[in-house]
């Protein structure tokens, strides 16, 4: 049964939309390179492609004023423009960019987009005032030619390249002085077939040459260039001659699509072999399979359906855990049943099959942060370029992979952090200078994994916090007391930073200022389950650490019991466990702390911090086990009543009407039906830090 076309318009809009936001992402990247490279032939057909995508794209889906804009900014993607307004150029493929980027939002919001005008401005500047002939003056020995190939041409291309062959692109100028231009174009023909193997001829007849002034090849010659210029140059025939080597993408699909189309070919030629004698024809449509094969070998799936499967895996979980508790039952009251080892066994293979599901459901929801990075080179540039800083980004890690949902939450948090780092961290070229630095500042982000958790750095080489500076910044802004600001450590007066309505920048400014951006990068962190971490030097710049957990789906945790009830803490942020008596325990500050090896440790208990009701009917034990728990440089000491032991869990979202604190991050079921409550470590540890009464847990 066909779905109505209305549902079949929203999966291609949806389909739009998705595409749409990797072309805008190219279009960002490509401006940049332009910045650099304006003259990059590839970098321009690049762009061109985008916007010719785009333009088509939108016009399938009926956003018609999307697709005249692209269609006029298709009339100034030239050459010629490029080699002559280079700066100018790339801001026009920057701003066209962020244009289209405003027109998208205001059509997935099903509202009137905006008028763009400032992209009218540019293009109409472009088209219409001339380029100075300083500019001009280097350019005109380039021939405007573009070189665009069909996705055929462009193949056979790649296939002589990896052939070991060499590629040109020709372009000649046909003499406007010559009478017979048909005439002229079959002699260049005949030179270029005398040159080599023609792959790709432009115009591809006589009669179109008649109109044309420049004729363009994509030509596979072992013959050196300088041969092929002097060959290609008809004396009263070409009066211009432009050659560079074509470009092809050598990746890992391109040699896979090669497999694909020499397997279809024998596929085709043993399909043919075996029709002869029946007399049938070959099917036409076997010629396009294989990319069709490469097209489909990647699937786009919608977050949520990924996120159903992953519920229904930890109901499985839960699952094997009751089967595991009934097998124990059983194995108790009927230990020389023959059926016992049956079952043991169809248990272990069904628990190797559903360990496996899990992880392969985990991966599919792992994705590289490269898809993150990709966006900042962009932010650098414009905000360096705001604050009028010259200023460098450096990423490694891009591989580093982490679950989707975290590294969406992860977005907002590094935005403000790279923001802050170029307006805040790196210093004005003259500064710089006179402190014996290079002009040019430098951002650098770094992805790694650790453990169980992924770790983010935001590093700067720009002048570093003055922790001095930042307690009298606190005090004047009513933020700490002028006592509680000289008892703070240096570290302790680093993470000032963090708090809401603090801010170092001496105005407020488009860029940074109004003390909101950090609170966010500390709150979006507590609500991950991750830990943030600030470090300084002084005129040798700040490193932010941002901690998360791989996955949110599932996490190895330490069950234990206070009160009779049963929690979890997850297992990484456990340094080590030991008991301890009464007697051991001292007040300091009206806190309850531990010696443990020359060390202080801060006592946190739940019974009587969250006000937990206890529905435990033992005695009074007279020793407690103490679970040292540690979130980025600190450490705390968990009292609980008793351990039960180690277990997988899958995180289940609690309802903010059931659970009145942030102190927990989610709950678990257990095989036997038991709920188990899981500690928010990071808001625990802040709340002790500072001082104030937790609040109820449920």
């Amino acid at each position: 049964m066909s779905r109505p076309p209305e549902d079949r318009g929203g999966e291609l809009r949806a389909l739009f939309f998705e595409s749409a936001s990797e072309l805008l992402q190219s279009l960002n990247e490509a401006g940049l390179e332009l910045e650099s490279r304006p003259a990059d032939e590839d970098v321009i057909r690049r762009v061109r492609r985008a916007v010719h995508t785009l333009k088509g794209d939108s016009a399938a889906c009926g956003f018609h004023k999307l697709s005249e804009l692209a269609h006029e900014l298709e009339d100034v993607l030239t050459s010629q423009i490029a080699h002559a307004r280079g700066a100018d150029f790339a801001e026009l493929v920057l701003t066209a960019a962020d244009s289209f980027g405003t027109m998208l939002t205001a059509y997935q919001r099903r509202a009137e987009p905006p008028a763009v005008e400032a992209l009218h401005a540019m293009i109409r500047k472009l088209l219409n005032e001339p380029a100075s002939p300083k500019a001009l003056g280097p350019v005109l020995p380039q021939l405007p030619a573009q070189f665009v190939w069909t996705e055929y041409e462009q193949l056979m291309i790649s296939e002589a390249v990896h052939r070991g062959e060499t590629v040109y692109n020709v372009a000649l100028r046909i003499d406007p002085n010559s009478l017979m231009r048909a005439a002229a174009f079959q002699l260049i023909r005949n030179v270029l077939h005398g040159s080599g193997t023609v792959i790709a001829l432009r115009p591809e007849d006589n009669v179109a040459a008649a109109t044309v002034e420049i004729v363009e090849a994509a030509l596979a010659s072992s013959q050196p260039e300088e041969r092929l210029l002097q060959r290609c140059r008809i004396p009263s025939i070409v009066s211009d001659v432009r050659l560079e080597r074509a470009s092809t993408a050598e990746t890992p699909d391109h040699e896979l699509l090669g497999d694909l189309l020499e397997a279809q070919a024998a596929k085709s030629i043993a399909g043919a072999a075996e029709t002869t004698e029946s007399g049938a024809a070959a099917n036409p449509s076997t010629s396009g399979s294989a990319a069709t094969a490469v097209a489909e070998s990647t699937l786009r799936v919608d977050a949520a359906r990924i996120d159903a499967v992953m519920n229904l895996v930890g109901e499985l979980i839960i699952g094997k855990s009751m089967l595991n508790r009934t097998l124990t039952e059983f194995d108790q009251k009927h230990s020389r049943d023959p059926l016992r080892a049956k079952l043991a066994d169809a248990m272990a293979f069904q628990a190797r099959i559903l360990d496996e599901l899990h992880k392969c459901v985990l991966k599919i929801r792992m994705v590289p942060v490269e898809q993150l990075f990709r966006r900042f080179p962009r932010v650098v540039r414009d905000v360096a370029k705001q604050c009028g800083k010259d200023v460098a980004l450096e990423l490694s890690g891009q591989n580093t992979d982490l679950d989707k949902s975290i590294l969406d939450g992860l977005s907002e948090p590094l935005m403000h952090l790279v923001r802050n780092a170029v307006d805040h961290g790196i210093e004005p070229a003259g500064e710089r200078l006179t402190a014996g630095k290079p002009a040019r500042g430098t951002v650098y982000l770094n992805a790694y994994h650790q453990g169980t958790q992924v770790v983010i750095e935001v590093r700067d080489d720009g002048r570093g916090m003055d922790p001095a500076r930042l307690r009298t910044q606190a005090v004047e802004k009513g933020i700490l007391k002028l006592e509680e600001a000289q008892r703070l450590t240096d570290q302790d007066t680093l993470n000032l930073i963090f708090e809401s309505g603090f801010s170092t920048a001496a105005e407020v400014t488009e860029v940074s200022g109004r003390g909101i951006g950090m609170d966010v990068v500390r709150t979006v962190l507590d609500r991950l389950k991750g830990t943030v971490h600030v470090s300084s030097q002084r005129g040798r710049g700040t490193t932010i650490q941002l901690r998360a957990p791989l996955t949110l789906a599932s996490i190895q945790t330490l069950l234990f019991r206070v009160g009779g009830r049963l929690f979890a803490v997850p297992l990484s942020s456990v340094v080590e466990i030991t008991r301890i008596t009464a007697p051991e325990i001292h007040r300091i500050d009206q806190r309850e702390v531990l010696r443990l090896r020359d060390q202080i440790l801060t006592l946190v208990r739940l019974d009587h911090l969250s006000r937990l009701r206890s529905i435990d009917t033992q005695p009074v034990r007279k020793k407690h086990f103490v679970i040292v728990i540690g979130a980025a440089e600190k450490r705390f000491g968990l009292l609980v009543d008793s351990l039960v032991g180690e277990e997988e869990l899958v995180i289940k979202a609690l309802p903010a009407e059931i659970v009145s604190s942030d102190l927990v991050s989610g709950a678990s079921i257990l095989g036997d039906g038991t709920v188990v409550l899981i500690l928010n470590v990071p808001a625990v540890l802040s709340r002790a830090s500072r001082g104030t009464p937790l609040g109820a847990i449920a």
